[in-house]
């Protein structure tokens, strides 16, 4: 089966948020408040919040379940994750991918099913998700050139290019964190992953233009 593309889930993102009477705002800020900007972006989206009402606060989003816990295993992870606020309400979906090294698969319904990928190594748990194959790109060199240009954008995340099981290369967005993070600061590390990964498909799209005729 052929993997799908950062662009085919950004295509259906967007579909998903229009059929949620949301709009497209384009703001200027200053790079280091772009996570302020996420987390004021994901609370005006709730049906319930009101416009003049909506505040910042030091803790996580509502809609996350706080964690205490360390996470030495993926499948302890796996049921936390199920357990949450999100989880019961479907807006994620929680798989074991069992192997030597088991890992976690979460799908995303909201970003059209974007799958992330999660794995334990020593103390750092991993959250990846796949972007486009290098095959896809038509100008390498100025696409990796314009990714470095971004990164102050995207200062949690980083873009790297690594082997395909089925031969070639491809490009990959990934984030780390301690292994001991708490479930909240896990759930926003996906959420904040899938965000950027819509966004940097849509900044690079001139590189991209085979994945935007397959999308």
């Amino acid at each position: 089966m052929e993997e799908k593309t950062s662009a085919h889930y950004q295509r259906l993102h967007r579909q998903r948020l229009r059929e949620q009477g949301l709009v497209k705002k384009e703001v200027w800020i200053l790079p280091e408040h772009g996570v302020t900007l996420q987390r004021l972006e994901k609370r005006m989206r709730l049906p319930k919040a009101q416009a003049g009402s909506l505040t910042l606060h030091d803790k996580e989003d509502d809609d996350m379940e706080t964690g205490s816990h360390s996470y030495w295993n993926v499948r302890s992870l796996a049921a936390d994750l199920k357990a949450s606020a999100l989880g019961k309400e479907s807006k994620l979906q929680v798989e074991v991918l069992e192997g030597a090294d088991a890992s976690l698969l979460v799908t995303l319904p909201d970003f059209g099913d974007l799958p992330v990928h999660l794995a334990l190594s020593g103390d750092q748990l991993v959250v990846e998700s796949f972007l486009w194959s290098a095959s896809d790109v038509a100008d390498r060199a100025g696409l990796n050139e314009q990714i470095l240009r971004l990164q102050k954008l995207f200062p949690f995340a980083t873009i790297a290019l690594e082997p395909l099981g089925a031969g070639g290369e491809g490009y990959v967005m990934f984030a780390a964190l301690r292994s001991s993070a708490s479930s909240d600061d896990i759930l926003c590390e996906i959420l904040t992953l899938a965000d950027n990964v819509i966004q940097v498909t849509e900044a690079l799209a001139s590189y991209l233009p085979r994945v935007a005729q397959s999308a």
